[in-house]
């Protein structure tokens, strides 16, 4: 039996209309990659065996291309590869690249001045990173123009941002089409602002919350780039939230009150772990839940403990093809409420 026949056995209960799944081609994809480096080449894990490469056919094809050339620089010269352990790339819509390089040594100025080379004869962005250092080739972020209304959203070399440049968009839009009757929008792990920022254009504001201060700094970068006014945010865990619902302080608020926003919906992407008991008490509290979930077995389990709530909507999206791993995108509310 296939993932998506299994959880569509298992949603029934709790859903039992038709469910549509977005299907991503099966290569290119992935937008973003992580290898380690030895023996002169990229490395991964196929379950325990350490895999060598020198390109990987999931990569988009800004990483792919990129690959074998990088590769070659390192092995070039042994300043850039000695004590080299890990190589990192991210790519955007518009087929530009950031990577990643992180080291076991001190990083010294011949090192640097090497690696801005490597950077310029590539035309890329290089950040190398070792024990309480850092230094970029050019900037520490990376923006992507989104063909979504020209929306534009930035990622940091290691900030959380959706892997398939195929679904990207898709996902975005689905939730967009699921809501009805927005008002304000609360949102726990708004990570860069993916979904924050495109919702920012549907609701009448917006209060998002993350706990990783890099990926705030991206959203601060998003709100301005696309100039917009209705988001609020503040770097809160979402435990931290829970707690700001049950009337503690909080000076990362900066004087904003939950008092100034009237939600219709919350939404949650949570890590693969799913949600807490604190969050799935607070969450009940609201009419209308978007919950964004990349782990079926994590979902299926808080579902059935928000039985306050129906499924309204779901749909399946493909990010990693040839994997178990699905994506699940759905809306649950409580007529009731």
């Amino acid at each position: 039996m296939n993932k998506f026949e299994n959880f569509k056995i298992n949603i029934k209960p709790m859903f039992s209309d038709e469910i549509h799944t977005h299907i991503s081609p099966a290569s290119s994809y992935r937008g973003r990659c992580e290898f380690g480096y030895s023996n002169n080449s990229y490395t991964m894990y196929a379950f325990e065996n350490k895999v060598y490469m020198k390109q990987f056919d999931v990569a988009c094809k800004a990483v792919k291309e990129a690959m074998p050339f990088l590769l070659n620089e390192i092995n070039n010269y042994e300043i850039v590869k000695e004590k080299l352990f890990q190589v990192n790339f991210r790519s955007n819509n518009q087929n530009e690249l950031m990577v990643t390089m992180i080291y076991h040594k001190n990083i010294k100025p011949r090192l640097i001045k090497k690696i801005e080379e490597i950077a310029s004869k590539l035309n890329i962005k290089i950040i190398i990173r070792s024990k309480n250092f850092k230094y970029a080739s050019n900037d520490f972020f990376i923006k992507d123009e989104l063909t979504l209304d020209n929306i534009k959203l930035f990622q940091s070399d290691n900030s959380f941002y959706q892997p398939n440049k195929y679904l990207f968009t898709k996902m975005i839009k689905k939730i967009i089409n699921f809501i009805d009757n927005p008002d304000d929008l609360i949102e726990l792990y708004c990570g860069v602002g993916t979904f924050t920022i495109p919702l920012s254009f549907i609701f009448n504001n917006v209060f998002a919350t993350e706990n990783n201060r890099v990926s705030i700094k991206c959203l601060q970068l998003g709100i301005k780039e696309n100039k917009i006014k209705n988001i609020h945010y503040s770097r809160l865990s979402s435990n931290e939230v829970c707690e700001l619902y049950k009337g503690k302080n909080f000076r990362r608020m900066k004087n904003k009150s939950l008092s100034m926003f009237n939600f219709s919906h919350v939404l949650i992407d949570p890590p693969r772990e799913g949600l807490t008991d604190n969050v799935l008490n607070l969450i009940k509290k609201f009419k209308n839940i978007i919950y964004v979930s990349c782990n079926t077995e994590t979902y299926l389990r808080d579902v059935k403990l928000l039985s306050s709530h129906r499924i309204k909507n779901l749909e399946l999206f493909d990010q990693f093809p040839n994997t178990k791993h699905l994506e699940i995108v759905s809306l649950l509310s409580n007529e009731s409420n």
